[in-house]
């Protein structure tokens, strides 16, 4: 089934692309409106309306270990389908949200609907192509994934400004629901009859049983947990850094969008200088930089207050700079052994990474009330735990290929 040796066209990866960008859309256009959903439901504390962005990735995670072995069972594309007939429904529930904990249950539901695109189109992905190709189309589909978080908040602060804060999830069900209509139209089913897999109630269980014999696929989804978990504390507290820490409601969207213009220009550096250097070499180094350059910041500012704004951008444009050329590629390595059990794999591989976020988000986060500092002392401590386990287990397959010499 896998082409390594095909270029991948135009359309197959912009459909990818838009397909992880709903689960974008659904996140950062949400972030100017925080502050004014929390007022409508009667939830003043900045703290907890963090989960209105960190719980959706709750949902993210618990979806994949549904949608994953669903769409080896029965296809991709319908398990796509039933995924985003589960968002619209979860939306509704926001737009009717009375409080707090509606909205939350709203916005995990909408995690888990949404995880069907996230974990299937790395599947289709993984069906069509392997190896470096595969790290090269990976970067490609996140380069383009990463347009949206560039200009949602703008538009999800202009959608709100004109129409008020429920305009946004009415803006996010229109998007989506052209997006479905586009992956019906033209995007074929990916996974072959022979290579069904029959549904079993212990499918979960075996497809853990058979992942687990594969050291690198469980090194770098725990590296690729620790990794989103440092991003997710930026997300979550980002607005609440920018408006409320430093004052800058109005430059809020884009400051954000100057930051995810960084991730996007090394995520296409990465897509054309992976074939040429391979995905383990310049995701270590960028693992390396992106360490050290969190440690310079906590060592610099350990016992002053918060930097002035533009030394802020600079430190974290290098951090999101290194992303670029890790989220992607560390994923490949991950799903690189196991193509035979893409469904499985990417939904158990993408829910350890995410269950290994969550608390790592939350926790930082409460720490972030009128200093940064300790968000990156978390990037830092996930950067070299990670560096760690990467080196490590480079060591390991080093002299196992060794012995097979």
């Amino acid at each position: 089934m896998q082409k390594e040796n095909i270029k991948p066209n135009f359309e197959f990866i912009a459909l990818m692309a838009a397909l992880m960008s709903c689960v974008a859309l659904s996140i950062d256009a949400l972030l100017p409106a925080i502050s004014q959903i929390g007022i409508a439901i009667d939830s003043l504390d900045a703290t907890d309306n963090q989960l209105l962005i960190t719980m959706i990735f709750l949902g993210l995670g618990i979806g994949q270990l549904f949608f994953g072995p669903l769409s080896d069972t029965f296809g991709r594309k319908p398990m796509i389908y039933f995924g985003f007939a589960l968002f619209g429904l979860a939306s509704i529930i926001c737009l009717m949200a009375p409080s707090l904990e509606w909205m939350i249950v709203g916005r995990i539901l909408q995690g888990i609907g949404l995880s069907s695109a996230r974990t299937i189109s790395i599947s289709i992905i993984r069906d069509t192509f392997s190896g470096d190709y595969m790290a090269k189309v990976m970067s490609f589909v996140t380069a383009f994934f990463i347009l949206v978080p560039v200009v949602a908040p703008a538009i999800g602060k202009g959608v709100m400004d004109v129409f008020g804060w429920k305009a946004i999830f009415y803006m996010q069900l229109i998007v989506s629901l052209a997006v479905v209509i586009w992956f019906w139209r033209r995007q074929p089913e990916t996974l072959h009859p022979e290579y069904k897999i029959p549904f079993s109630s212990h499918i979960f269980v075996d497809g853990v049983k058979e992942l687990v014999k594969y050291k690198e696929t469980l090194a770098f989804t725990l590296i690729s947990g620790l990794i989103t978990g440092s991003f997710l504390v930026y997300l979550s507290a980002s607005q609440h850094i920018f408006e409320d820490i430093y004052g800058l409601k109005n430059a809020f969207p884009y400051i954000f969008a100057g930051l995810s213009i960084a991730i996007g220009l090394s995520t296409f550096l990465n897509g054309t200088l992976v074939m040429r250097f391979g995905m383990r070499k310049l995701s270590l180094t960028a693992l390396i930089l992106f360490c050290t350059v969190a440690l310079i910041y906590v060592i610099l500012f350990r016992n002053s207050g918060n930097p002035d704004i533009m030394i802020l951008v600079g430190f974290l444009s290098v951090q999101f700079f290194s992303l670029g050329f890790m989220w992607g590629n560390f994923r490949s390595i991950a799903m690189e052994p196991i193509g035979h059990i893409a469904g499985i794999g990417a939904a158990i591989t993408g829910f350890i990474s995410t269950l290994l976020s969550i608390p790592i988000a939350a926790y930082v986060g409460s720490f972030i009330q009128e200093s940064v500092w300790p968000m990156f002392v978390g990037l830092a401590i996930c950067g070299f735990i990670s560096l760690g386990i990467f080196l490590v287990t480079r060591g390991k397959v080093f002299k196992m290929s060794k012995r097979l010499a």
